[in-house]
């Protein structure tokens, strides 16, 4: 019965998910496929297998991923766990038990699999294979950047590290921390309730809406013809909503990597300019100054410290206007200790905090005041001149 359900739904599925129209939004700054090298014998239609029943992010991720290269889309999708079903499939993804490239196997359960992502610890899941090895001919045709390049490189490590990671990590159980370092920790408040991962927890069906769970369910089932679907029908409905489940991850993908390609990266030159005249703007070397308006400067700032040796001053403030506008105001920023830390390296005075306008220039001596936020991190000064002694009389306290 299962067999004949399974190549039912084979035939069905090439319409069911078509040709990838719906789900492969790209941002009027990308290139559409300029190129790319030729994966494997391109087809009119390639199978890809994976396993039915409840699903995760990964494998989500992992389909949506390679109906982005032209070898794949349009493709057929089998969720099936047959054996025999799975060895007609071109592809087969987080099923199978097996993990061969060579022939386009790409599962992660095994015993003997512990493969991870280039300079990195985390096991990789069927998402993380996926990216592994199709992530930089996907970026390059997502962005008409050249495969080879170094900003394609660049790319490649940060949707890994910032994103394709902790879905490995998740899907294999591994936790951020060592439990040990965390035993003694307690949570103020509940912060894994809306992830990806839980969102597309919950597009599995529930179980009190599949009637094949339990004897209550089935009796339930059965009492209401109307209401009853037969396993085809079920079937189709968990497929739709995996469907929507890969889109959610694979739009959430494309949406980083927009970002990435056309923010987080053309800001690097601008930072690290910033960063290696900033003894220009204050000897100290503390302050780095953005003259046309702020850029996504943290994970730059950080990796540019981090490539200097010991002993070279920290940035401590970073300035920059609030518009491209002449007499735009001017905010000071305060860097934080650590790329995801609310405590600064060296916030803004403490007697400052929480006051504004006239009452904090008074408070300061500092002209142009506008604000100082209440935890110290932020503040504002109707001109550069102002922001920059705020920034440096902060430094002395």
């Amino acid at each position: 019965m299962l067999e004949d359900v399974a190549a039912k739904r084979l035939k069905m599925t090439p319409p069911l998910i078509g040709t990838h129209k719906s789900v492969s939004p790209s941002p009027s700054m990308f290139h559409s496929a300029l190129h790319m090298n030729t994966l494997m014998n391109p087809m009119t239609a390639t199978d890809l297998g994976l396993n039915s029943g409840h699903f995760h992010a990964d494998e989500a991720l992992a389909v949506y991923l390679l109906r982005l290269l032209p070898a794949y889309n349009p493709s057929a999708l089998l969720r099936t766990r047959d054996p025999a079903l799975l060895q007609t499939c071109h592809t087969v993804v987080d099923v199978g038990g097996d993990y061969t490239p060579e022939t386009n196997r790409y599962d992660h359960h095994q015993r003997t699999f512990n493969t991870t992502f280039p300079n990195h610890a985390t096991k990789l899941s069927s998402a993380g294979l996926v990216y592994m090895h199709f992530g930089k001919p996907i970026i390059s045709t997502r962005t008409g950047l050249p495969e080879s390049s170094p900003e394609v490189s660049l790319l490649y490590e940060k949707l890994y590290t910032d994103f394709i990671e902790a879905l490995d990590a998740h899907d294999n159980g591994i936790s951020a921390y060592d439990p040990a370092d965390t035993a003694s920790i307690k949570k103020r408040f509940n912060d894994s309730g809306v992830t990806l991962g839980s969102l597309v927890n919950d597009l599995n069906n529930e179980w009190t809406e599949d009637p094949t769970h339990d004897q209550t369910s089935l009796a339930s089932n059965a009492a209401d013809p109307k209401t009853q679907r037969n396993p085809e029908q079920l079937q189709g409905e968990e497929d739709t909503r995996f469907l929507q489940a890969s889109q959610l991850m694979g739009t959430t993908f494309l949406r980083k990597l927009s970002y990435y390609a056309t923010a987080w990266l053309p800001a690097r030159r601008i930072v690290e300019t910033a960063y290696n005249t900033r003894s220009e703007q204050d000897p100290s070397g503390a302050i780095m100054v953005f003259e046309h308006g702020s850029v996504p400067w943290k994970d730059h700032l950080y990796t540019f410290e981090a490539e200097k040796s010991e002993g070279v001053q920290k940035v401590l403030y970073v300035l920059y206007p609030e518009g491209p506008g002449e007499g735009a105001k001017w905010r000071v920023q305060c860097v934080p200790v650590s790329k995801d830390s609310f405590q600064s390296r060296q916030p803004l005075r403490e007697e400052w905090r929480g006051v504004r306008d006239e009452d904090l220039s008074k408070q300061s001596g500092v002209e142009g005041c506008v604000f100082v936020h209440a935890s110290g991190f932020i503040g504002g000064n109707r001109t550069r001149e102002g922001a920059m002694k705020m920034a440096r009389r902060s430094m002395l306290s």
